[in-house]
Formats: structure tokens, sequence, C-alpha cells
């Protein structure tokens, strides 16, 4: 006689052995945490490249119409002059924080998440868990923003050279996200004078950036 085939376990028991596994209860259990500071800088980096293009496209339009309304165009490449200081102080640089401004600003406010952050699963919030409001993300921007113009005006007194300007700029960049390692919590110096924090999502709870921009209208 042929040897009667096993019996397959019940939904009941599979579902049993499933919520006693460890390495199936290890996803659901995991909860966010405070983002480390050397994901946080490869972010950076990844948003970086989409921020200086940005940048370059400002740039380049505000070029063009400062030399249309502020100077006298020349046939020769000898003629040509930069735009005038006071179009590159009252204009420009404000047109580029700004550009910064709405960056961070508009992603932070729908879904918590830059393209770069949503790539390493990070999302900034409030101390209270929420969105950002447009105040709290430009008070995180100049939060952000303190240390490299500090370490920058540093840097030109000692030196007054532009390299050591943005090398000195760039360190103070860097203080941010080493004042983690020193913060028993694990902020880093944005967080703490904005008073936002950015975590790390386990994946069973991170959500798509467009996701989030979805979830953030039906929310309104």
């Amino acid at each position: 006689m042929p040897k009667s085939l096993p019996k397959r376990p019940s939904k009941a028991a599979t579902k049993s052995k499933t919520q006693h596994h460890p390495s199936m209860q290890q996803i659901s259990d995991e909860e966010p945490t405070i983002a480390k500071p050397t994901t946080r800088v490869v972010a950076i980096l990844y948003d970086g490249m989409l921020i200086l293009a940005l940048l370059f496209l400002v740039g380049t339009a505000l070029t063009v119409i400062g030399t249309l309304l502020t100077m006298e165009t020349g046939t020769q490449s000898s003629q040509a002059q930069s735009l005038p200081t006071w179009y590159q102080n009252v204009i420009m640089t404000p047109s580029f924080v700004l550009t910064l401004v709405a960056f961070y600003g508009l992603f932070w406010r729908r879904g918590g998440q830059t393209l770069g952050m949503q790539t390493w699963r990070l999302k900034t919030v409030n101390n209270s868990g929420h969105l950002l409001t447009w105040g709290q993300s430009f008070k995180r921007i100049l939060a952000a923003c303190l240390m490299p113009l500090l370490f920058g005006i540093i840097g030109s007194l000692i030196g007054g050279s532009r390299a050591l300007l943005l090398t000195s700029a760039f360190l103070g960049l860097i203080f941010n996200y080493v004042f983690c390692l020193f913060n028993r919590r694990g902020l880093a110096m944005q967080d703490m004078l904005s008073n936002t924090i950015t975590l790390k999502m386990p994946k069973v709870a991170h959500e798509g950036l467009w996701r989030g921009f979805k979830n953030r209208k039906k929310n309104q």
C-alpha cells in the first residue's frame, strides 16, 4: 500500500509559526530611529547634485537678465564685464537662498523627504512627529547654515582667499554632523536649533516620496 501523504499545516498553524519566528518578527517590530550622521551626509551628497543643477539654472537666467538690464553688451570677448556688485548681492544671492529654501521646504512639507533622503529612508519631522511647516523648514535651513557661515567668516579673517573661505564653510557643514557623535541623542546641530529631527524609517513604515505627496494632499 502506498504511504499516506503528510498533512499540510493549517493556516492557523502557519500563522502561529510566523508570529513566533524571530526573523519574521524583526521587520514588524522595527521602529524609526534617529538617523546616523554618515547616512545623512550621503543623502546630502545625492541632493547636492540636484541642488547644484538648480542653482546653475537660476544663476544663468539671472546673469542673462542682469546683463541685459545693467550692462552694455559689446561684440568682442575683451569687452566682457562682470555684473555690478549690488546686483550680485541684492538679486542673485537672495535668489540662491530662496531656491534652497524652496527645494527643501517643498519636499519637507509634502512628504518629509527629498529625493536623496528617500533613497536612504530618511524623513525629517518636527518634535511632535508631524511634517514641517514653511516656518519650521526655513528655521531648519538657517540653523544648518549657521556653522558653515561662522566657519567661513573665520576662514576669511585668517586667509581671505576664496579657496580658504569655501573650505572653512565646508568644514562648518561637516561640524553639524560630527556634533551627532557628542550629543547623547545623536542629534545634529540643526536638529537642536530648529526643534526638528531626521529619522531612519523602517521598510514596513517607509512611504515613497510621491505617495507621501498624495497622502499629504488628501489630508489637507
